[in-house]
């Protein structure tokens, strides 16, 4: 039997989260929470480091943060005041957990663990000349080419060697690391990733998403700006800025789909974000229509304000069921097919003789959106109409999203029509780039300067692609991922 993805998880998905708390009696046990807090930026792996004074422990495994520490001997094994931790969500590959992070390693400074969100677009050049050089790898992620760079830095301490080891690197990328009296983050110049500083009583903590410090009782302090390395010691917060200045390119898309609703980003509400975007996407798109209906979850909060705007009633047209996992054993192809209402079932009482606005963030390969236009329609609607929260996906992301290669994105291959039809809705409309900058707050898109990261949509990447433009595979090193 084969252990697939029923529902073709037709959506771009964030890479990993995580955390970091230094100094507290309950370090593993909030860094835990803080990681059920984060579990939406990563499904498939949890990893833990935490140091107690004289050892570095680490617990790593595979599945969702609840399956990987819920037991009392797992927890017991990971005493110490300090700790860092992460969530991944993987692209590729069989689960491998010599490539669950945080990765360790003992220096001639002594024990260092790292963990990061984003993606290096030089990793495998890096790493091949490392290998060259006869630097043994024991996992695939590119995280653990930081750890080489590291190793062969001449930077008199951690926190130059890690430096030292950044500046070599291209892309996105918020780290966190562990060593025996410091939790250092950082952020990459251009802020693609988000971090931010938090404190639970005098103790600090560092993390992806605010959501992270709620879950806690902890209080958000301020974002970690671009570009900048915080260090967490016995003497409190230290700042250094030690990249060039660059424009900040935080990833437009965090407000759209991949932050959780109730997080702060960037000194942003997220939730109130979704809701701008869909008042924009209706004031942009919209047709007559009884219903508004969002694809859960994720197409909720922009169906709120795209109702809010145009005036037509919002009703959950489709219920999501939220105890199906993202795998599941199917024994025949035919039952394969069934998948989705597994996940998504329709209200036919919201739905029947009605002409339905279906709300959702983004068609990815329009797998999902296909079936639950079908399933719409066979619950007697009207008409189906499709907005999406965001303009079309039409280029690969290079910076820690599981992306699908554009051959396989729809709007790389389609125009809107032709994309209308393939789903199989009376009409298809995208949010265009310059109200998505709108509903942020700008007065449009700067061709010139971008005020996001908005690659996924325009191709217009903040970065060199090292490894692509380089012939190297173009594929991102998965966490994941076995190289054969």
């Amino acid at each position: 039997m084969a252990v697939t993805h029923p529902f073709d998880d037709d959506k771009l998905h964030e890479e990993c989260g995580v955390f970091g708390i230094l100094d507290h009696d309950d370090a593993a046990a909030h860094t835990v929470l803080g990681l059920h807090a984060l579990q939406h930026r990563g499904q498939e792996a949890a990893g833990i480091c935490t140091y107690d004074g004289r050892h570095f422990h680490t617990h790593r495994a595979a599945g969702q943060v609840g399956e990987s520490f819920e037991s009392p001997e797992v927890m017991a094994k990971l005493p110490g005041r300090s700790a860092i931790g992460h969530v991944r969500y993987s692209t590729t590959g069989e689960t491998v957990l010599r490539n669950v992070q945080p990765l360790f390693a003992d220096f001639a400074f002594g024990g260092l663990a790292v963990a990061h969100n984003g993606n290096f677009t030089n990793a495998r050049s890096l790493r091949a000349d490392l290998v060259r050089r006869g630097h043994l790898f024991q996992s695939t992620t590119d995280t653990e080419v930081v750890i080489h760079l590291i190793a062969t830095s001449q930077g008199a301490n951690v926190v130059e060697r890690i430096i030292d080891a950044l500046r070599a690197v291209e892309g996105a990328y918020s780290l966190v690391a562990l060593t025996r009296k410091k939790v250092i983050g950082v952020r990459d110049p251009l802020g693609v990733r988000p971090l931010l500083l938090g404190r639970i009583g005098d103790r600090y903590i560092i993390t992806s998403e605010t959501c992270a410090l709620d879950i806690i009782g902890a209080e958000f302090v301020r974002d970690i700006e671009a570009g900048e390395l915080v260090v967490l010691d016995e003497d409190g917060v230290h700042s250094y800025r030690p990249f060039a200045p660059a424009a900040k390119r935080f990833c437009i898309f965090e407000y759209i789909y991949f932050a959780r609703p109730d997080s702060r980003v960037e000194g942003r509400s997220v939730y109130e974000a979704r809701k701008r975007i869909g008042a924009e996407l209706a004031r942009e798109t919209h047709v007559p229509a009884d219903v508004i209906v969002p694809v859960p979850d994720s197409g909720v909060p922009a169906a709120v304000g795209y109702a809010g705007e145009c005036g037509v009633p919002f009703e959950l047209g489709i219920i999501r069921n939220h105890y199906v996992g993202r795998t599941f054993i199917e024994p025949t192809d035919r039952i394969r097919h069934l998948g989705v209402k597994l996940k998504h079932n329709v209200n036919r009482s919201q739905i029947a003789g009605k002409r339905v606005i279906l709300v959702d963030d983004s068609i990815v390969r329009g797998t999902t959106s296909t079936k639950i236009v079908e399933m719409v329609r066979g619950a007697g609607a009207k008409e189906v109409h499709m907005r999406i929260s965001s303009p079309p996906t039409a280029h690969s992301c290079f910076y820690g999203i599981d992306t699908p290669e554009q051959a396989q994105l729809l709007a790389a291959n389609h125009d809107v029509d032709a994309m209308a039809r393939l789903i199989g809705v009376d009409s298809l409309a995208f949010l265009s780039i310059d109200g998505l900058y709108r509903a942020m707050g700008e007065a449009g898109r700067n061709a010139e300067s971008p005020q996001f990261c908005d690659a996924c949509f325009t191709g217009a990447y903040p970065t060199k692609l090292t490894d692509r433009e380089g012939g190297t595979s173009s594929d991102q090193l998965s966490l994941l991922e076995e190289i054969v």
